[in-house]
C-alpha cells in the first residue's frame, strides 16, 4: 500500500472556467505531488472575460468544511483564495482556532485581474486583524497591496516599504509581488519576516494569458511548506514554479487564459 502524500487544503472560491480559483490550486497541488482538498468559500460565474456572477457559500458550511477535512484527514498546510466576505473570513478563522492546519498561506484575493476591489471594506478590515496575524505567509499583488495599506507601490523601495507595513499587521512573513510593476524589466517579489529582506527575481514575459497567476505561487508554495520546507525555500521553489507556468500558459476562450502548472508533468525537476 503507498504512503499518503503531504496534504494541502486550499480554502477558495470555484472558477467555472477553470483557469483560476480552487482549480487553479488542484491543479498545481497535483502537479506538486501532492494531495489537494478543498473548502469552498464561493461559486463563480466565471469565464476567460471575467466574473458575471457568484453565490457564497454560507460561513458555517465553509467551517464545517474545514474542520471535517482536518479532523479526519489531517492538514499539512492550507491556504486561502477568494473569502468573499467578512462573514466568512471569521468562520474560517474560528475553525482555524479549532484544529491543526500546519503552515497558513494567505492569497489576499482582494482585487481582480484589472486592479478593481472584490472585498468590501469591512472584509479588508476582516484579513487584516482576523487572518493575518494566523500567517504563516501573506502573498499580496500590488493591487492588493494598495487596497490593504493605502500604498501605492511604483519602485523597489517602495516594495519594501509596503513589506514592512503588511508584516506590522502579524503575519510571520510577507511577500510582496511585483509583476504589476509594469515599468521593472523584470518581475521582483520581496520576501521580509520583520528583519531582513530576501530579494527573487525573475523574467517578465510579454504574455496576457496570466489568469489564475496568485492561485498557482500560493499553491505551489503551500506544496513545499507540507513537506516540511523552510518559507524561504518554499517561496523560491514557488518562484521558479510560477515563472515556468506563465512560460507555459495557453489561450482560453476570447480573452484571458491561464498559467499552466502542465509542464511540471513532463519536467518534474
Amino acid at each position: 500500500m503507498a504512503v499518503a502524500p503531504p496534504k494541502v487544503l486550499t480554502i477558495a472560491g470555484s472558477d467555472s472556467g477553470g483557469g483560476a480559483g480552487l482549480q487553479a490550486d488542484l491543479r498545481t497541488l497535483f502537479a506538486c505531488g501532492v494531495h489537494g482538498m478543498t473548502a469552498v468559500t464561493a461559486v463563480t460565474v466565471q469565464n476567460s472575460l471575467g466574473v458575471t456572477g457568484y453565490t457564497e457559500i454560507p460561513p458555517e458550511v465553509v467551517a464545517a468544511q474545514i474542520e471535517a477535512v482536518a479532523t479526519d484527514i489531517g492538514v499539512d498546510a492550507a491556504k486561502t483564495g477568494m473569502l468573499a466576505s467578512a462573514a466568512i473570513i471569521e468562520a474560517v478563522a474560528g475553525a482555524l482556532d479549532r484544529v491543526r492546519t500546519g503552515p497558513f498561506v494567505v492569497d489576499p484575493v482582494a482585487a481582480s485581474m484589472h486592479g478593481n476591489q472584490l472585498l468590501a471594506d469591512d472584509a479588508l478590515d476582516a484579513l487584516r486583524t482576523l487572518l493575518f496575524p494566523r500567517a504563516t505567509l501573506v502573498t499580496p499583488n500590488l493591487d492588493e497591496v494598495r487596497l490593504l495599506t493605502g500604498l501605492d507601490v511604483r519602485s523597489r523601495a517602495d516594495q519594501r516599504k509596503a513589506a514592512e507595513v503588511l508584516h506590522a499587521m502579524g503575519p510571520e512573513w510577507v511577500l510582496v509581488k511585483g509583476g504589476h510593476l509594469w515599468d521593472d524589466p523584470e518581475c521582483l517579489d520581496v520576501l521580509y519576516d520583520g528583519s531582513e529582506f530576501i530579494e527573487l527575481l525573475g523574467p517578465r514575459y510579454d504574455v496576457k494569458h496570466t489568469h489564475g497567476s496568485g492561485d498557482t505561487l500560493a499553491s505551489a508554495i503551500a506544496s513545499q511548506l507540507a513537506r516540511g520546507a523552510d518559507v524561504p525555500a518554499a517561496v523560491r521553489f514557488g518562484k521558479d514554479f510560477i515563472v515556468r507556468s506563465v512560460a507555459a500558459a495557453y489561450p482560453l476562450g476570447s480573452g484571458v487564459g491561464p498559467v499552466s502548472p502542465l509542464w511540471r508533468l513532463s519536467d518534474p525537476s
